[in-house]
């Protein structure tokens, strides 16, 4: 019951009951035009910094492999190349994260909060002011956040809802510098990081990720050692 009532609790705030009730028509239909079952059961976003891309993958059984569904345009992000390591410093994070928030109230239409600073960086960003709030939002703004249009945060509000609705508590959201199987975006991040080792082996890390999941259309299993390094599994 506690599952259920999730999207009810969702649609009692204000104007989030129009949001639902036109969203969920919507993307319904696209499911339909694009072949995919509906509703979702599991969601997988991940986002690219470097190519300005939000995609968003689902499943709808426990068995099957995850479908791309839509990639949206990431509108305003601020940063380079590197994960976020102390407040203040404007970047975008890199690396897993799951969301662990739904804001209907936020100054950038809908906000969808990420679990920053995750295990990882509680090790290797500083430790007292790691920063924080870090959200894909609408409203084309960004301050260190994955901001997209206000449509697209709805869709994507919409059907990150329905998938905990669904049972889904840890959404994962894997922010990787580029697109690695972009050829342009593969060259930009190897001058990017030409001159930083410790950068070069962090970004061949998520690459692993990445690939794991371009072959397999599964979620790797990523841990994080006593040192901070993500390890893919």
């Amino acid at each position: 019951m506690a599952q259920t009532s999730f999207i009810s609790i969702q649609k009692s705030t204000g104007k989030l009951f129009d949001v639902f009730s036109k969203t969920a028509d919507s993307l319904k239909k696209q499911f339909e035009q694009k072949k995919l079952q509906w509703p979702p059961s599991e969601v997988y976003i991940r986002s690219f910094k470097y190519d300005k891309q939000l995609e968003v993958w689902i499943k709808s059984k426990d068995k099957e492999t995850f479908k791309l569904f839509k990639s949206y345009k990431v509108c305003m992000q601020s940063g380079s190349t590197g994960p976020k390591r102390f407040e203040g410093d404007y970047q975008v994070p890199e690396g897993f994260y799951y969301i662990n928030e739904f804001n209907p109230n936020s100054n950038y239409h809908l906000a969808l909060g990420l679990n920053y600073p995750n295990a990882s960086d509680k090790i290797l960003s500083d430790s007292l002011r790691p920063g924080n709030n870090i959200y894909i939002h609408g409203n084309c703004v960004s301050t260190g956040c994955i901001a997209i249009s206000d449509e697209p945060i709805e869709e994507l509000y919409v059907l990150t809802s329905i998938a905990k609705d669904n049972g889904q508590d840890f959404i994962p959201v894997h922010v990787f510098p580029v697109k690695y199987n972009n050829k342009k975006s593969f060259e930009y991040l190897a001058l990017a990081t030409k001159e930083n080792q410790p950068l070069q082996k962090f970004v061949i890390t998520l690459k692993e990720a990445f690939d794991y999941f371009e072959e397999k259309k599964k979620l790797p299993v990523i841990i994080v050692n006593k040192s901070g390094q993500y390890i893919i599994e």
